[in-house]
């Protein structure tokens, strides 16, 4: 027998045993629970929580701990506070896209902790200064009233900005939208594609849509009320006319270029609009700021001159 002949059979043997030992490890590290191995195989190597405890302590301290905080402190103190009161300011955080996922409850208990703040901020500064009585009065009453109008101010911003996110986003996705359509997407594929394109609050309140259509919604409702959140005039137009073609039966795609062709035209409107206002709107800082400096420089030697002579005489 050669040796390469025997070197071969011990390479075989080997190769054997070791099969054979792996096999065995396998089968003894099997998981006892099917329902645990299936889930191991959506972990990340055993990277993701799996108790309750550990899914809680994975959120945000805000998430887990200061907000839950807000929502019952806060649903304490408006229960007296009318429900139509609450409704409002509840649609104010839905078109301000609900930040931190804070509740109308919430944001009154935040309101008045701004206030509560304010005011002893401006008590405060009244003592640090040493103002009188009227002023030590109005600076008190002043961080009190700028308190409590601050988050509503801070909302209202918020609300304008998201829809004009909203509004310039349009354009865009109502061209993927149509170029999907006319190429063979159906409207729900369209949307989900316009979707996973863009990340901004329109694909946002799309997201939203498409989940309410899978969980049985009907399309109209969910559309229609995707526009009563943003309350975006060119959004709701658009709305009511995907209604419109889905209750006379009018090709989609015929209407989802001529909303594409009059969000464009409105855009280069809007734009024509800013441009000439802005003359109007430079006119102030003009006024206020250049002018003087250029009455300065131009009349200051003439003035300089002109008290040189006086002082003379």
């Amino acid at each position: 027998m050669s040796f390469l002949a025997l070197g071969l059979g011990l390479v075989a043997a080997l190769s054997v045993v070791l099969i054979i030992a792996g096999l065995t490890v396998n089968m003894s590290s099997k998981p006892a629970d099917l329902l645990e191995a299936r889930l191991a195989q959506f972990t990340e190597l055993g990277r993701m929580p799996a108790t309750l405890s550990e899914v809680e302590m994975s959120l945000p301290f805000f998430e887990r701990a200061i907000r839950p905080t807000l929502d019952k402190l806060g649903g304490f103190i408006t229960k007296r506070v009318r429900s139509g009161s609450l409704e409002a300011l509840q649609e104010q955080l839905n078109l301000a896209g609900r930040p931190w996922g804070m509740t109308a409850s919430a944001f009154w208990f935040l309101r008045l902790l701004s206030l509560l703040l304010c005011t002893v901020l401006g008590l405060g500064l009244a003592v640090l200064l040493g103002l009188e009585q009227p002023m030590f009065l109005l600076a008190v009453v002043g961080g009190g009233v700028l308190g409590y109008l601050l988050p509503q101010m801070i909302l209202g911003s918020k609300v304008k900005k998201r829809q004009k996110k909203i509004l310039l986003a349009m354009p865009s996705a109502l061209d993927l939208l149509t170029i999907s359509v006319e190429a063979g997407l159906s409207f729900d594929a369209a949307l989900t594609r316009v979707s996973e394109k863009y990340q901004n609050p329109l694909t946002s309140e799309i997201t939203q849509v498409l989940n309410e259509i899978r969980l049985g919604r009907p399309r109209v409702e969910a559309l229609e009320d995707m526009a009563r959140r943003c309350k975006v005039e060119e959004l709701t137009n658009f709305v009511q006319a995907v209604v419109q073609s889905e209750q006379l039966g009018v090709g989609i795609a015929n209407v989802l270029r001529i909303q594409s062709e009059e969000i464009r035209r409105r855009r280069r409107q809007r734009a024509e609009e800013q441009g000439q206002k802005a003359p109007l709107k430079m006119l102030f800082p003009m006024v206020g700021c250049i002018f003087p400096t250029l009455f300065i420089v131009l009349l200051g030697p003439a003035v300089v001159e002109v008290a040189h002579q006086l002082g003379a005489k």
